[in-house]
């Protein structure tokens, strides 16, 4: 059991404001802070977290309490578990009456682990020279940890020998066991980074590849430390800046984050190896930072700006974008001595919504009236997604774009044309897509539950219609016509996740096939893909369960 003198330390130690706001956005409220209640379906805010008194309470749906009955709500687990949830996130030291918990037990794993992984970074001499050649200096190595992980055996022999069991090192994320049912070292032969909490404490780590493997990087998988969509690399040693510069720069790699901090940019971060999402939200919304992304100028780096920005626009926050040129990223360019030029740019970043409103033109041909037409569509469905008043200051910049008059941002369309048009096109279209899309409208709920599992991709000529379910945007022609067409079912949440098996098993399959004609890529990227797909995901799909999307894996 715990000890109540250490459950009273704990609670002594953290501010309800801080635990709330690593689950949902906070905003200042007077003396409170007001969101929209996580526990039921709201537009109005009506959840109040009051740091005088240390307690939240929702108006609408009344539920209430502190900080430790939140994270027993949100997370759905126990007050015994709570209190070491808390603890791990403030890395806080709980004393037991006897025993110890499967928290303590992991931390302690990761952090044995950790000082292996950075002694063996010392007799990897290939691991040395990478660095060396990436301009990584001593000192940045020793401030952010970098380590290095021999072959899987030696992990097992070391963890054994400081009397580990295999099991919670699997429970760490340190070890996973195969389909042979045999213990193997997730990172062997790899760069490790080690990854923090907001807070400070070891949650897991990132690899990167020094033996060529098709997957270049890789992180801990999720587990009751590690949730990688709410963590950020280096924000544990950005944070104090971030909030006294107001400014937070998002980039795409552990050694991007490393670089920025060695050339004097303290207030860089990454996320791990997938896409901004919504919940990153609350973590850079602390401080209220302006948030400037500053990506790499590729295809992909250009899609995951562009994906970014729209999120961030549609939120409120302030902020730019900075698209890095020559196909560089932000550490090519701060270790060829150009750290200069990278102020420069950061200082030009184009601002978020012009960002976005600047690349939808761009991604058709606005000389073609239809193509202007597809444009002026997704213009106003995104337009739809920011505050009024917001929308309002930005409708001119879109028809200047467009070369259109701004009124038509303000036109609606009634019911009826709206489902003669979707009728017109309706034999083009997917039934299945319809009704999971349907499904979403009436059921806001679900959303969330699918976000994790769907790209753009996956939808292609869906995907304007599920950016405006999301962001709640039913004057879409596409949604309104979804709508109002009763031939159409809505799904129950078990169909639901049965129609989303078969599409994702579709999509993933056609991917294989791509990836086998493709002749620009690698063999070893061939056979990563086929056996990631083959192997992994459609095993797991087969067995029910969706699979979240990986971005990495994907030509």
């Amino acid at each position: 059991m715990i000890e109540q003198s250490s459950i009273e330390s704990l609670k002594s130690s953290m501010d309800i404001v801080d635990v709330v706001g690593n689950y949902i956005e906070l905003k200042k409220a007077g003396a409170n802070y007001k969101a929209n209640c996580p526990f039921h379906g709201e537009k109005t805010p009506s959840f109040v977290v009051s740091p005088s008194k240390q307690i939240y309470h929702c108006f609408g749906c009344g539920v209430g309490g502190d900080a430790i009955k939140f994270v027993m709500e949100t997370e759905h687990i126990n007050y015994p578990e709570a209190i070491e949830k808390l603890a791990s996130m403030y890395n806080f030291s709980l004393h037991y009456t006897q025993g110890s918990s499967d928290y303590s037990e992991a931390k302690r794993v990761l952090e044995v682990t950790q000082k292996w992984y950075s002694h063996g970074l010392s007799q990897s001499p290939v691991s040395q020279e990478y660095l060396r050649g990436r301009a990584i200096a001593q000192h940045s190595i020793e401030e952010f940890g970098v380590g290095f992980v021999p072959d899987g055996q030696q992990v097992m022999d070391y963890l054994q020998s400081q009397h580990i069991p295999l099991p919670q090192a699997v429970e760490a994320g340190v070890l996973a066991r195969g389909e042979d049912d045999r213990y193997y070292a997730r990172l062997s032969q790899r760069i490790t980074f080690p990854i923090y909490s907001p807070n400070g404490a070891l949650v897991g780590f990132g690899g990167r590849t020094i033996s060529n493997h098709p997957a270049k990087y890789i992180n801990s998988p999720q587990t009751k430390l590690f949730n990688k969509s709410r963590l950020l690399y280096g924000y544990h040693r950005a944070k104090e800046r971030i909030y006294k510069q107001k400014e937070i720069i998002i980039c795409e790699g552990y050694l991007d984050v490393i670089m920025f901090h060695q050339a004097g940019f303290r207030t860089a971060v990454a996320t791990l190896g997938t896409a901004l999402t919504e919940e990153h939200l609350p973590l850079l919304r602390k401080g209220e930072p302006k948030v400037i992304l500053a990506y790499d100028g590729d295809k992909a780096g250009v899609a995951a700006a562009l994906k970014a920005a729209k999120i961030l626009g549609s939120h409120g926050f302030e902020g730019g974008v900075v698209l890095f040129p020559g196909g560089q990223d932000p550490a090519d360019l701060i270790a060829a001595g150009e750290s200069e030029r990278v102020a420069a740019l950061l200082r030009e970043a184009a601002p978020l919504i012009p960002f976005v409103l600047e690349h939808i033109a761009a991604a058709y041909d606005t000389a073609n009236p239809n193509q202007k037409e597809l444009a002026f569509g997704e213009m106003k469905t995104y337009l739809s997604s920011l505050s009024p008043i917001v929308k309002d200051a930005y409708t001119p910049t879109a028809a200047t774009i467009l070369g259109v008059s701004a009124a038509l941002f303000g036109a609606g369309r009634d019911n009826s044309q709206v489902k003669r048009e979707f009728a017109e096109h309706e034999t083009k279209e997917d039934p299945e897509w319809q009704s999971i899309l349907k499904t979403l409208i009436e059921t806001p709920s679900l959303i969330d539950d699918v976000m994790d599992v769907l790209s753009d991709d996956m939808l292609g000529a869906y995907a304007p219609l599920l950016g405006s379910i999301v962001g709640n945007d039913m004057t879409h022609p596409g949604v309104m016509g979804l709508s109002v067409n009763a031939q159409i079912p809505v799904l129950t949440q078990e169909e639901l996740r049965r129609a989303l098996l078969k599409q994702l098993e579709i999509y993933y399959l056609r991917k294989f096939k791509q990836a086998l004609a493709d002749k620009n890529l690698s063999f070893e990227k061939k056979v990563y893909i086929r056996n990631k797909i083959q192997k992994d995901i459609i095993p797991k799909l087969k067995r029910g369960e969706l699979v979240p999307y990986e971005s990495n894996i994907i030509i």
